[in-house]
């Protein structure tokens, strides 16, 4: 690893998936009594969170099946594509239960992911996305377990077992690529800079515009 990556994550890796800062007023405030029980501003910017990381990881998942330089880049981005793709199903089943509307959109942050790695090529490429991804999930991992054990909400709970199981999944396939910066990534993890909610908020869909999907690969990727 060398400086030109050292800046690069210095310059643009940020807490990730919407929100790793608490854009709520009060998270544990209930905003709607639900048949899958309460529903706090946590909850509803958990299922959030979860769609908003889909639409730029999942693109992100397909850059690297085809610009990755390593098979491990490869698989690794086969398995962003699967995980998202699952998890934004799981989102749009539940969102109309909840009441929650869901972006069509990533943030502006996230959106500067996806430009930077569109950018890339070569082993650039293969690097920066290895760092970004865990970076962003490592970052969301403590999240989803807080959501994990103080949801009261069947749904909320189910949807954080989901995404516990595909943010792990992510971490070691990103691991397995060999290019991880540990002090990079863990200096950014535990010391992100502070952004404005304008860049980490996705923005809200127009009105009556089809709902994005993100398409299921034709088959599971091998771990």
């Amino acid at each position: 690893m060398g400086g030109a990556l050292s800046l690069t994550l210095a310059a643009l890796v940020y807490p990730a998936m919407l929100g790793i800062q608490n854009v709520s007023t009060s998270p544990s405030r209930i905003v709607a009594q639900t048949s899958s029980g309460p529903l706090t501003e946590a909850d509803r910017d958990f299922v959030v969170k979860v769609r908003a990381a889909g639409l730029w990881e999942y693109p992100v998942g397909q850059m690297a099946i085809q610009k990755g330089t390593s098979n491990a880049v490869v698989t690794a981005g086969q398995h962003l594509v699967a995980g998202h793709a699952a998890l934004d199903a799981t989102v749009r089943r539940i969102a109309p239960q909840l009441g929650v509307t869901i972006p069509n959109l990533p943030s502006p942050q996230q959106q500067g992911f996806v430009s930077t790695l569109s950018a890339d090529s070569g082993q650039q490429f293969d690097s920066d996305f290895a760092n970004i991804l865990r970076i962003t999930h490592g970052q969301i991992f403590t999240t989803v377990a807080k959501i994990r054990s103080t949801t009261r909400n069947t749904l909320v709970r189910a949807l954080a077992d989901q995404a516990n199981t595909t943010v792990l999944d992510h971490i070691s396939v990103m691991e397995k690529t060999g290019l991880v910066n540990f002090d990079q990534v863990l200096f950014q993890e535990t010391a992100p800079p502070k952004l404005p909610a304008t860049d980490v908020t996705p923005p809200a869909p127009a009105p009556n515009a089809p709902l994005v999907v993100l398409t299921p690969p034709p088959s599971a990727p091998q771990g």
